[in-house]
């Protein structure tokens, strides 16, 4: 694998000097600054290709490996008339990107929220803080602070109850850090989204079914997937985080039988997958080392985290230790070492994913799951796993 780590650009606390000495060779990274929709520019993107290299050495280099992401906006989510420029933009930003020699892209189509999380400081017995997701406080969120119309038909009663007596003790920081939480924007971001205007984001999707969204997502890859083929660049979906439906918007990418249908729908190669093992691995139902066998010549990103599933319910997880969550992460390296070798050595860009804070970084401020000492430890792991099951791989 090509190891990698997300960068969010200059003002990310973790720097490149970190990630080098992480023995990164590949970095991961996005046009933050760029509104969505608009198109990438060739000179912001090779001003930040020049960033990255900046420091190299002979012996030690990083280049910009994947796209993460190349958003899609709300209007192509939505099939909005404006839908045929934003493609266009989309493609523009492709081909530029293919011309500074970046050819993995990663991109998902989550409405509205980016991922969804209820604790971003939640404390494990060792005293590493992780990121965690309570479906009832979620509720308390939903129903009694957005107090969303008709939210009460997505919570059974019990749900419906509990979060009720939990708003009833909660104080008011912990109700303001609830939903400071709940509407956090994308990762990397110190922004937010705002209470008083959210539900009007919300109101925008009540008349789109999955089963629309879904043909939205499948007519933005039929209309990119050609260009992204000729250009050389592998797309790549990122799942559902986490991968089942939020405040009545509609997943379309959450399962095995999801992604054959992304798969089917362009049959390009370039319509590829980031196989994210921590947001397909909150499902028991998701078969995550069958899934990469069974995907994997479309498989073009790697994400390796995991979750577990507390009390067994996928509706209460938070984001365990590498080695030691739900899925088996010896069976997920070993099918993608596999792949590997079936590929000739092609290597697939991976970087771990969501690391605990932990050691001096509980010190620091830093981005949600993106300290840097909990990514190392995370990929210290992954790295001695990798090597140890392609020595017995012959």
């Amino acid at each position: 694998m090509i190891h990698t780590m997300r960068w969010f650009g200059p003002n990310d606390p973790v720097s490149l000097m970190d990630i080098r000495q992480a023995g990164c060779t590949g970095v991961v990274t996005a046009l933050h600054q760029i509104p969505v929709g608009e198109v990438w520019p060739i000179e912001a993107i090779q001003e930040r290709i020049s960033i990255i290299e900046a420091g190299n050495k002979e012996w030690t280099s990083l280049h910009w490996s994947v796209v993460e992401s190349l958003p899609v906006h709300e209007g192509i989510k939505k099939a909005l008339p404006s839908r045929a420029q934003l493609i266009e933009n989309y493609k523009t930003s492709l081909r530029n990107l293919a011309v500074c020699g970046i050819k993995t892209v990663c991109y998902n189509f989550m409405p509205v929220l980016d991922w969804s999380r209820t604790k971003l400081n939640f404390e494990m017995p060792d005293g590493a803080r992780a990121l965690r997701f309570v479906w009832t406080d979620f509720a308390v969120f939903d129903l009694h602070i957005l107090q969303r119309p008709g939210a009460a038909v997505d919570y059974t009663p019990a749900v419906q109850a509990a979060a009720s007596e939990r708003f009833e003790t909660m104080s008011d920081a912990e109700k303001e850090e609830l939903k400071n939480t709940a509407l956090l924007g994308l990762p990397g971001s110190e922004e937010a989204f705002h209470l008083e205007n959210f539900q009007s984001l919300l109101d925008e999707y009540k008349d789109i079914s999955a089963d629309q969204l879904r043909e939205n997502l499948h007519y933005f890859v039929r209309s990119i997937s050609p260009l992204a083929q000729e250009l050389g660049i592998n797309l790549c979906i990122h799942p559902d985080d986490p991968p089942f439906p939020l405040l009545g918007l509609p997943r379309v990418v959450s399962t095995e039988a999801d992604l054959a249908a992304l798969m089917d729908a362009s049959p390009e190669r370039a319509n590829g997958i980031t196989f994210c093992t921590g947001s397909l691995g909150v499902r028991a139902d998701n078969d995550l080392p069958g899934m990469i066998r069974r995907f994997a010549d479309r498989i073009h990103f790697l994400h390796l985290r995991a979750t577990f599933r507390e009390q067994n319910d996928p509706l209460i997880f938070h984001e365990a230790p590498h080695l030691t969550g739900d899925m088996d992460m010896f069976e997920v390296v070993k099918a993608v070492v596999e792949e590997e070798k079936r590929r000739g050595g092609e290597q697939i860009p991976m970087r771990p994913d969501h690391g605990h804070q932990m050691l001096d970084d509980l010190k620091k401020k830093t981005y949600p799951g993106y300290s840097a000492i909990g990514r190392l430890r995370g990929l210290a792991e992954i790295r001695g796993l990798e090597l140890a099951i392609r020595s017995t791989l012959h």
